[in-house]
Parts: C-alpha cells; sequence; structure tokens
C-alpha cells in the first residue's frame, strides 16, 4: 500500500510541478505534513542534499523521500512517479507545439506559466529563509528583535549571495566551503 501512495503523492507532484525542481518544494511540504513521511527538518535537509548532489533536485528528493519512507524500492517508485509526467507531458507538448508554434493562445499559456512558477520558487526560497535563517520561535519568547534572526546563518548567507554573485568560481566551492564553516559555527 505504500507503494501506492508514494507513487500516487510523487506523480501528482510530477503533474503540477511547473518551473522544475524548487517549484516541487511547496508540494513536498504539503506531503510532510498530510503523509508524516519526512518533517519539515528533513525536507530542508533533502533540499541541502539534493543541491549538492548531481541531478536534478526534485528527482534527487524523491528518491531520498521515496528511500526514506519506503527502502529502494520506494525510493525507485517515487523517482519513477515524479518522471512520468514530465515524460509524458514533454512529448505531448512537443507535438502540439510543432503545429501551433504561431498560435497566439499557446504564447499566452506559457507566458502565464512563467509567473506561476516564480510564485512557486518564491514560495519554496520562503519557507528555506523561514526555516534556516529565522528564529520565530525564539523571538516570540523573548521578544528581543535580533532574536528574530539566526545571526550565523544570515551572515554565511549573505557572503555566499555576494562572493557567488562577485566571483567567477564553481558553486561546489561555495558548497564546501559551507560544509567546512557549518562545521565550526553551528
Amino acid at each position: 500500500m505504500i507503494y501506492l501512495e508514494l507513487f500516487y503523492e510523487f506523480f501528482i507532484t510530477g503533474l503540477l510541478m511547473f518551473g522544475g525542481g524548487l517549484a516541487s518544494i511547496p508540494f513536498l511540504r504539503q506531503m510532510a505534513a498530510t503523509t508524516n513521511w519526512f518533517t519539515i527538518e528533513e525536507l530542508l535537509n533533502m533540499i541541502a542534499i539534493s543541491e549538492s548532489t548531481p541531478g536534478p533536485i526534485a528527482v534527487n528528493i524523491a528518491t531520498y523521500a521515496g528511500f526514506k519512507t519506503a527502502g529502494v524500492l520506494g525510493g525507485i517508485i517515487a523517482t519513477i512517479a515524479l518522471l512520468i509526467p514530465s515524460f509524458i507531458i514533454a512529448t505531448i507538448v512537443a507535438k502540439i507545439l510543432s503545429r501551433f508554434r504561431k498560435n497566439s493562445l499557446v504564447d499566452d499559456v506559457f507566458y502565464a506559466l512563467r509567473p506561476a512558477s516564480l510564485g512557486l520558487i518564491a514560495a519554496a526560497c520562503l519557507m528555506v529563509l523561514q526555516h534556516s535563517l529565522l528564529s520565530t520561535e525564539l523571538w516570540l519568547s523573548t521578544g528581543i528583535f535580533t532574536d528574530l534572526f539566526n545571526l550565523r546563518a544570515l551572515a554565511l548567507a549573505v557572503v555566499l549571495f555576494v562572493a557567488i554573485n562577485k566571483l567567477k568560481t564553481h558553486p561546489v566551492l561555495f558548497l564546501a566551503i559551507s560544509a567546512v564553516i557549518g562545521i565550526f559555527i553551528f
């Protein structure tokens, strides 16, 4: 039964996540809340691991979540379920686009999907920000404004943001540096 549930949840996620892997995070957050297969904290760890390993983030998260929930077969099922809709949709869209490439209605649909994708990605970013950089529970208990922020995590995020935008270095280097810094400051 768990395999059918995994297939269903990840098939629906794959069917509806427009905008790539980061757009899957709101779906996975909902999945964490409704299925108890993994916690929000585990989801954040999955995101971190998936961002630092080769491959698409959504596929990596599906594999990890499926494996954590139901072992190797669960990982395989979740991954396949996530990919099937993309394969079907890409095949259909390729056929349709070749016929209707000049159709303004098709252009309008794709134009509208861009802000929808941005909204999903922004929601994912907000969730990661909330759980990684903010300490709302501490702030609510103390009432001290500076307790709202995890200052070490915020400083690391700002330094990496600036460094990534200024330096022409591979992102893997920044991930490795962050991991080393994390050992010492967290």
